[in-house]
């Protein structure tokens, strides 16, 4: 089975397109910071406009899963995702 990998920057870049288009903001407006806790598993910090917001694993799944098909044309679904942990996180979808 194929995989694809995205790297830290392309999750980034999901999240970012995902926040704009939710928000009706220019992507350009969109911060986002990914991180990953023992406790709390993965998660991103959004700021928009100067207001901040949290985004846990399924949201950024999600994100994940929409950028793979408006930017690869692939269509995946959420258990052909998963995130890892190495020197920084990435995505690992099968296809």
């Amino acid at each position: 089975m194929p995989t694809t990998v995205l790297s830290m920057d392309e999750i980034i870049n999901a999240l970012c397109l995902h926040m704009a288009e939710r928000k009706a903001v220019r992507v350009e407006d969109v911060q986002v910071e990914l991180s990953w806790e023992e406790d709390t598993g993965y998660s991103a910090e959004v700021w928009i406009q100067g207001r901040s917001q949290y985004l846990v694993e399924s949201n950024i799944t999600e994100a994940i899963l929409r950028y793979m098909h408006s930017e690869y044309g692939i269509r995946a679904y959420r258990e052909d995702l998963r995130l890892e942990l190495d020197e920084e996180i990435t995505a690992i979808v099968s296809t």
